[in-house]
């Protein structure tokens, strides 16, 4: 199992990331910095951490897109590997169209920090094997521009598709249909808003993001 986290200026939760993946896999990721134009051989999982990439100028994720590593990830993605992008790194992911839709100012222009419930709406996927369909999880988030938009063909296509992953028990940023995570076309990248790297241990106050890394990583072992 090889695992890399790429960390971006402003990146702040790029530790949290690499300390889940240790604490589930035994094995710390390798840690890439943004100018690098080719990843490891032979990644399994790549990991794209919440932050404020670049300062979130322009838009969030827009810099960090055009990143020279990011052709590297995108390429990896398109062979199969595991991408998964947290807060930032999903605004990250739609910036470079490895997934569909954008991430907006939340609904009240306020930024959330708390606990959120989520429901588990796709349980086959690689990263979300471990729940069971309704399962209902405490993640926490803690974003400006969470509000996932997307014209109504492409959400009705997620919907059929079955690639809405996770999605808010309550309307928490005014996120199209209370979405929270979205898979891409293949199911193998996932990008979502709230944080299951802070809640793999008791001692952080919950473990219900722990599966979301045990499904992941053990699939890819």
């Amino acid at each position: 199992m090889k695992c890399a986290v790429i960390v971006f200026p402003g990146s702040n939760c790029d530790r949290d990331l690499a300390d889940a993946i240790t604490k589930v896999t035994g094995r710390a990721p390798a840690m890439i910095w943004h100018r690098e134009t080719t990843l490891p051989d032979g990644l399994d999982f790549i990991g794209i951490p919440g932050g404020f990439s670049y300062g979130d100028y322009l838009r969030s994720g827009a810099m960090a897109a055009r990143s020279p590593v990011m052709q590297a990830v995108v390429a990896a993605a398109g062979q199969g590997r595991a991408v998964l992008g947290i807060c930032n790194g999903f605004q990250v992911l739609t910036e470079t169209g490895l997934l569909p839709g954008a991430l907006m100012r939340n609904a009240g222009l306020n930024f959330l920090c708390r606990d959120v419930r989520l429901r588990i709406e796709n349980s086959q996927s690689i990263f979300t094997s471990h729940y069971a369909a309704g399962d209902e999880i405490v993640l926490p988030i803690a974003h400006h521009d969470g509000n996932y938009v997307a014209d109504a063909a492409t959400l009705d296509r997620l919907e059929a598709e079955g690639r809405v992953a996770l999605r808010y028990a309550e309307p928490v940023n005014g996120s199209a249909r209370n979405i929270a995570g979205i898979l891409n076309d293949a199911g193998n990248v996932l990008g979502m808003m709230p944080h299951p790297e802070r809640v793999i241990e008791a001692e952080q106050g919950g473990t219900d993001g722990r599966r979301l890394f045990e499904a992941a990583l053990m699939a890819l072992a």
